[in-house]
């Protein structure tokens, strides 16, 4: 048996209970006929050559690295609210998105740090530029996003240096979408099977959902007069999330099944239906807006925000998890590379 015998369906030729018996179940067998031989050899467990696995899954941790995901695209989304909400003079939801894309950034670089084991692991990625390198470009990103952040919220907070304040929303205003979409970039660059064939539509789906997270947020702490920007972008995130996962889904073919399968599929159908559920309630939230919307008319809104953000949670936890599972399975990096060599040879 070798990496040939891997098909869509699994081992080619496999038959339980007819297989030649290796190592001490060999042994065992021949001590019963009384021979007495000792096994020479361990069992074997063949997914690829020499039993060894085509690809090592990921080692990162999953809260670690999933929740890193998740508040990067939070905190990308919430610095492009905060942009539109210091122009247009709308301060409650200035502050609460420019608080929030700090906080998000400052605990996904711990999320980040932790997994590497020690702050100096981080540091030493800044030792040259590789533009090659998703994962020096990102950490530079970070260097110079997170900064920004917090200047922009501790400008708004003290009311005071409202130049600098400006200019610091701004500039994190301008690099959030790069915030929000380079850890697609860092996934699709690995081997990992549905991480790397979906490196067309993932950079979109993680946009969407960056943006659903910040309306989230936005609609769950922010007056309704003042969250109409929220409500649209929790709509049109929601819908440039849901659209392109399942564009993706179908162009990735034979790599999509990780994401319908246990946990995952748990995951992201939960993800479907809190982002879905979420945007619709936003909608909602927005016909009865008004300067006297009390506890009742914000009820929808807060629920919108509670469920969105947790949707897009949901969704950075699914997505890595299938890449773990799909990256165990040999079929799923074995069987698209031969299919892409026939399709050459044909």
């Amino acid at each position: 048996m070798s990496e040939s015998d891997v098909t869509r369906k699994g081992v080619e030729g496999a038959r339980p209970g007819r297989e030649a018996l290796t190592g001490a179940r060999a042994g065992r067998r021949r001590r019963r006929r009384g021979r007495g031989e000792q096994p020479v050899v361990p069992d074997a467990r063949f997914s690829s050559y020499y039993g060894k696995p085509v690809l090592n899954k990921p080692t990162w941790k999953p809260l670690d690295i999933a929740g890193y995901l998740y508040l990067g695209g939070l905190a990308g989304g919430a610095s492009l609210l905060a942009a539109g909400a210091h122009a247009t003079g709308r301060p409650d939801l200035a502050r609460v998105t420019k608080l929030g894309a700090a906080g998000a950034i400052t605990v996904s670089l711990g999320a980040l740090v932790h997994d590497l084991g020690r702050p100096a692991r981080f540091i030493n990625m800044l030792r040259v530029v590789k533009p090659t390198s998703p994962m020096n470009m990102g950490s530079w990103l970070l260097a110079g996003y997170a900064p920004l952040t917090m200047a922009a919220a501790a400008a708004d907070v003290a009311g005071r240096y409202r130049l600098v304040g400006a200019g610091a929303t701004a500039a994190a205003a301008a690099l959030g979408p790069a915030v929000a979409t380079y850890t697609a970039v860092l996934l699709s660059d690995t081997a990992v099977p549905s991480w790397h064939e979906g490196y067309r539509e993932l950079p979109f789906v993680f946009a969407g959902s960056g943006a659903s997270a910040a309306a989230g947020l936005a609609l769950a702490f922010v007056p309704a007069a003042q969250a109409g920007p929220a409500r649209r972008m929790a709509v049109l995130g929601a819908a440039l999330e849901l659209g392109a996962f399942q564009l993706m889904k179908r162009h990735i073919g034979l790599a999509a099944e990780p994401f319908e399968q246990g946990r995952p599929h748990k995951l992201l159908r939960a993800a479907e239906m809190l982002t879905a559920g979420g945007a619709a309630l936003a909608a909602y939230a927005g016909a009865g807006a008004g300067p006297r919307a009390g506890w009742r008319g914000r009820a929808p809104a807060v629920a919108a925000g509670l469920a969105l953000l947790t949707g897009s949670a949901a969704l950075r936890f699914g997505v890595f998890h299938a890449g773990v599972h799909s990256a165990e399975d040999p079929k799923y990096t074995v069987v698209p590379q031969r299919e892409r060599m026939r399709a050459r040879a044909g």
